[in-house]
């Protein structure tokens, strides 16, 4: 039995590489014409034509998610949204889920696939972490995005977690900019992506329903970032712990 789970999950696998990528060309120059439109309308434009695809797309490959708290994004209010990062699946389900316009902090190595790699840069702002020059630029331009009342979504444990541990270490850069820019902070806890792509396992894929609990917002004013970070952890991992 556990081999044939883990054929099926391989073979699943395989499933949703070929429909991922074919759904792709269907909205690719749909979402290419909102390079056209520029500020908030168009990422707002652009984030509805996402959400299409991989609301799709996590249907047909049986990890469909459900969405709670929605109702903490208020109008013309940008927030700068923090989650758990637990397999890849964890990036088709942030930004697209979030009711606005929005763009995710993300490595500059993707940037080079085929086509594939101007969508990304459109959902991102793009950073080498292996350059200096890049994170101050990157910080920066997180800055212009919020000033546009555009979303910013970041993983504050920068990779995915491999421990058992519902959380790793967080690192100080979305704090750093909460607390500069006084943005609130939206933390956000994503459920049984680990259990759908388990991170040990190559190539592999089980359909399984998927959970994002968008939790209410954290005010960044008279605090430090430091103390930001602790209590933002404690709050996604208390809630994650409450109901995993």
């Amino acid at each position: 039995m556990k081999i044939l789970k883990e054929i099926f999950g391989r073979i699943w696998a395989l499933w949703g590489l070929l429909s991922f990528v074919s759904t792709f060309f269907i909205i690719f120059i749909p979402s290419m014409i909102c390079y056209l439109i520029p500020g908030k309308k168009g990422q707002d434009i652009f984030i509805a034509i996402s959400r299409i695809w991989m609301t799709f797309w996590l249907h047909i490959i049986g990890c469909p998610v459900t969405v709670k708290g929605k109702e903490y994004f208020k109008k013309d209010i940008a927030y700068i949204v923090t989650y758990n990062h637990n397999a890849l699946l964890d990036v088709p389900i942030s930004a697209p889920c979030i009711p606005a316009g929005n763009k995710t902090i993300a490595k500059s190595s993707f940037t080079k696939i085929p086509l594939f790699g101007w969508f990304y840069r459109k959902g991102s702002v793009i950073v080498d972490r292996n350059s200096d020059a890049s994170r101050r630029q990157s910080f920066e331009e997180m800055k212009s995005v919020l000033k546009q009342g555009i979303h910013m979504c970041i993983y504050p444990e920068g990779t995915r977690n491999r421990s058992k541990d519902p959380l790793k270490k967080f690192h100080a850069g979305a704090f750093k900019l909460a607390v500069d820019t006084q943005t609130p902070l939206m933390p956000a806890v994503i459920f049984n992506t680990r259990k759908a792509m388990p991170i040990h396992k190559k190539f592999y894929l089980w359909p399984y329903k998927l959970r994002l609990d968008f939790l209410p917002p954290v005010a960044a004013t008279d605090i430090s970032a430091d103390e930001l970070k602790d209590k933002v952890f404690k709050i996604m991992w208390d809630h994650y712990e409450a109901n995993q």
